[in-house]
């Protein structure tokens, strides 16, 4: 097990000039409300799991009021045995979404746009879009018109209508996918974002634009929006607007060599033993290899736990961070707004523009946080949350897939919650 805080400090290679380096202070928990002893039970919860086989390993974080006070590693980062670090780099796959839909505020408060608007207006292949009533044997299918046009709105609340590929629950919609030769997810093929958004636009949707929360593509159809406004692919604005102002020197979509080795591997269990992921619809070499020419709004970022706190320590600041505001905060308090009634499940929380959000009913349920609590999540078993009320933020950052029940990510927001001591 690793423990240790860290002062950044760091020259931008790509900018050849120096950022605005930030030091996050550590501090003893009781100064800043928590309980040592109580945060002793997060040690022993991670430290069985990774005894009992639940997981290979964690990277933790606490922060609260600004400070830094639990950084923690523990476990193996590969099937060789590799101790975990703490500045070991994670495919944070849906996290990626949460800087998306940032970038996308960021362009909407400088009036390029209104979030009403049709994204047909930038990219036309959307037009005129279609139900799916029926997918034949051959490929072929039917539709139905939709009742409105997809706006931006709906594709950064994920109630366009849009699937989601390889993922998608309905199978269907990852053959119609699969068929246009759409990329959705993790690719080391030379492809653009551009490329496989326009071979998209055209497929059935799931229901009529705004009728149904989706899990969707929406946001790598964002990415490619942000593109055509900002005239920049979408690498280099989330590198000179969020994660060069942030501090965020070790968030990518892919990779430089020099930070390869510190990329964790994703593991799977076999016959009660932790393996390498191999096969299937993810390539093992992103994102390290191949073209590097696809930047996946929704899935596509790879970062450490320190730099995601970051990004989130923004949020809880309204908008401001290391002397560098990236969104008013006005528009965070839209962005924290919900967005529409009686669509999310009725799990205690509701849908903002970049995250699910604890309402007031999920206070009581317990261990989500104080009401207005964000949080969301990554598809290789990566989580994070943020309350507002309590200045608090927690990540816990995993890189497994299929490994069966994992009680570490619930049992760890309610360690966090319970830790608290003022």
């Amino acid at each position: 097990m690793e423990r240790y805080f860290f002062t950044i400090a760091f020259l931008l290679v790509a900018t050849g000039t120096w950022a605005q380096a930030y030091t996050w202070p550590k501090a003893a928990p009781a100064t800043v409300g928590m309980s040592e002893a109580r945060l002793s039970r997060l040690d022993r919860m991670l430290e069985n799991a990774v005894k009992e086989n639940q997981i290979p390993g964690a990277v933790a974080l606490i922060a609260r009021k600004g400070k830094l006070v639990y950084l923690k590693s523990l476990g193996h980062s590969n099937d060789s045995g590799e101790p975990l670090k703490t500045s070991d780099i994670f495919r944070m796959a849906s996290q990626t979404k949460a800087v998306t839909a940032t970038a996308v505020m960021m362009l909407w408060e400088e009036g390029h746009f209104s979030l009403d608007d049709p994204i047909s207006k930038w990219i036309p292949e959307f037009q005129n879009p279609g139900i799916l009533d029926s997918l034949y044997v051959d490929g072929s299918y039917t539709t139905s018109p939709a009742n409105k046009e997809i706006t931006i709105r709906h594709l950064i609340t994920h109630t366009s209508g849009m699937g989601y590929g390889v993922i998608d629950a309905d199978e269907r919609f990852g053959r119609m996918y699969q068929g246009a030769g759409a990329t959705e997810l993790f690719t080391t093929e030379d492809i653009t974002i551009k490329e496989s958004v326009e071979k998209m636009a055209s497929l059935p949707l799931h229901h009529h634009p705004g009728d149904k929360f989706t899990y969707s593509v929406g946001l790598d159809v964002l990415g490619y929006f942000i593109e055509i406004i900002s005239g920049m692919p979408l690498d280099d604005f989330f590198r000179t607007r969020i994660f060069e102002p942030l501090g965020m020197e070790d968030t990518h979509f892919y990779l430089p060599e020099n930070k390869t080795s510190r990329l964790v591997q994703v593991q799977t269990k076999e016959n009660g033993q932790w393996k390498p992921l191999d096969g299937g619809f993810y390539d093992v070499d992103y994102p390290k290899k191949g073209a590097q020419t696809f930047f996946s709004g929704g899935a596509g970022l790879s970062g450490t736990a320190e730099d995601y706190a970051k990004f989130l320590q923004m949020y809880l600041n309204m908008g401001e961070f290391n002397g560098k505001r990236i969104l008013s905060r006005k528009t965070v308090e839209l962005i924290m707004a919900n967005q529409f009634e009686h669509l999310w499940p009725n799990d205690g929380k509701f849908y903002g523009l970049a995250f699910s959000i604890v309402n007031e009913e999920g206070k009581s349920i317990g261990g989500l946080g104080s009401e207005g609590t964000f949080d969301w999540g990554g598809y290789f078993n990566t989580k994070y949350f943020a309350d507002p009320s309590e200045g608090l933020i927690g990540i816990l950052m995993k890189q497994t897939y299929d490994i069966g029940p994992d009680p570490t990510t619930e049992k760890f927001m309610r360690l966090v919650f319970q830790a608290i001591d003022d």
